[in-house]
């Protein structure tokens, strides 16, 4: 893969004006708003962005995990731009083109009878419409996911979250039940075999089941790996153990693909990893990196059929927006034609896992390296043998101090990372090159001296 960034102009006065009327407007997400301090960015190309000071920095966040093919790529601003020129926008309710397209392309990678598609404006919307179609289908409501999550901030999708998150707006009555997933690193079930964490969890799972009662469970939602909660793999067996579950039980199986899809994992899908089909799969982010908004959701022939007499009860005034979908039409083209999902598990494999593991070796406080694809962790910890972690859950302010001190450290290397809890996460465009994946990860190695310092072996 070949990727070329501009040289940054600097324009500080610039970047002072965007500063001041974010300061001024922007009410920002997740964010105590007098507390941040958000950096004015001039632009970005393909693995990279910059601010207006002329400090480039590579981006080992993909932002959100969904910039998949790059910042800027020409064939898919060209796709844009062609299409605001010749229709903009068009109410769902129309066949257009470039909608049907986009939903071909992506029916043609989903697996077995995955074929229809509903179009969102994003990953959340994507979880919502699942849910409700689930419960729609199984005349139940419960919903089941797992601790370890992260499925989006609207009603639904923000108490099926696991993480921290959630707390704020957890209700207590959205019919969402937790339970422990697998991860053999911090297991729930004093496992100390892959084997033994996915025969245990699975008998957890389904032990929990029981007690909530079966016939009051309408799904059950997984992210096939894990996001944001710690790019967590599911250990071999894990997924089809649930599908198991889910058809003795009559229980929806939904996989959100949000993070994982389109290349992140070095697959079309995760999913493919394992030879899994669920009943529905949510999809967003990379499916168009992000250059519009857009998400969706896969749904099979027996789901999709509950509606053909009666109306689905949703819609969205900008489901399948010309603009996303040729967007995504040519995210999903170019990701084909210049073998960028294969580019991807290659990286993974000869050079991030490999150089993450090694790194690994060198630092006090690194527990654990886990990933595939362009979709990385690195758990840090204070004690490699206790593996307590680097911060505590949750932690913020000076508890956190260990953490934003090894960004910080980050950043002044010309890295952007993406930090959660006590984890780094590496996950760059899958685009990235060997010689762009290697500078980050001299960045880290170099960066990594500032968590050691909080080690019991640095201490």
């Amino acid at each position: 893969m070949t990727t070329h960034s501009p040289v940054p102009v600097p324009d500080p006065a610039a970047g002072e004006a965007v500063k001041s009327a974010d300061r001024a407007h922007v009410f920002h997400s997740w964010s105590a708003q007098g507390l941040i301090d958000p950096l004015p960015v001039a632009g970005g190309q393909g693995a990279y962005f910059w601010d207006y000071d002329g400090n480039r920095y590579l981006d080992f966040s993909s932002q959100l995990v969904n910039t998949n093919i790059g910042h800027q790529h020409p064939k898919v601003v060209a796709a844009i731009q062609e299409q605001a020129g010749r229709m903009c926008t068009m109410a769902p309710g129309f066949a257009i083109d470039v909608r049907s397209e986009a939903a071909r392309l992506v029916a043609e990678r989903t697996p077995g009878d995955l074929d229809k598609i509903f179009f969102t404006n994003g990953g959340a919307e994507a979880v919502e419409n699942a849910v409700r179609m689930a419960r729609l289908h199984t005349g139940r409501h419960k919903v089941m996911s797992a601790y370890r999550s992260y499925h989006g901030a609207t009603a639904a999708a923000i108490n099926l979250t696991g993480d921290p998150r959630r707390w704020a707006s957890d209700t207590g009555t959205a019919g969402a039940v937790h339970f422990w997933g697998p991860h053999l690193y911090r297991s729930h079930f004093h496992a100390e075999t892959e084997e033994q964490e996915c025969e245990r969890a699975l008998a957890h799972l389904e032990e929990t089941l029981a007690f909530e009662g079966p016939g009051t469970v309408a799904a059950i939602i997984l992210e096939t790996v894990v996001g944001t909660a710690g790019v967590l793999v599911p250990p071999p067996g894990y997924l089809a153990g649930v599908r198991e579950i889910c058809d003795r039980y009559g229980v929806v199986f939904i996989l959100d693909e949000v993070m994982a899809g389109f290349g992140r994992t070095g697959e079309w899908f995760a999913l493919d990893h394992y030879g899994v089909v669920p009943d529905l799969l949510t999809f967003a982010k990379g499916v168009n990196s992000g250059y519009v908004p857009l998400g969706g959701v896969a749904i099979s022939a027996e789901i999709a059929a509950d509606f053909d007499e009666r109306p689905y009860p949703g819609g969205l005034t900008y489901s399948g927006h010309p603009l996303a979908c040729a967007s995504a039409v040519a995210t999903i083209e170019a990701m084909a034609e210049e073998g960028i999902v294969e580019h991807a598990a290659r990286i993974g494999e000869t050079v991030l896992g490999p150089g993450l593991r090694e790194i690994a070796e060198r630092h006090p406080s690194v527990g654990e390296v886990r990933g595939m694809g362009v979709f990385w962790a690195l758990e840090l910890v204070r004690d490699k043998e206790t593996r307590e972690p680097l911060v505590p859950y949750n932690a913020s302010g000076a508890a956190n101090a260990p953490m934003a001190e090894f960004a910080a450290a980050c950043k002044r290397g010309g890295l952007w990372p993406m930090t959660n809890m006590n984890r780094v996460h590496a996950v760059p465009a899958c685009t990235v090159t060997e010689a762009e994946a290697k500078e980050g990860l001299a960045v880290l190695d170099e960066a990594l001296a500032v968590a050691d310092a909080h080690t019991t072996a640095g201490a």
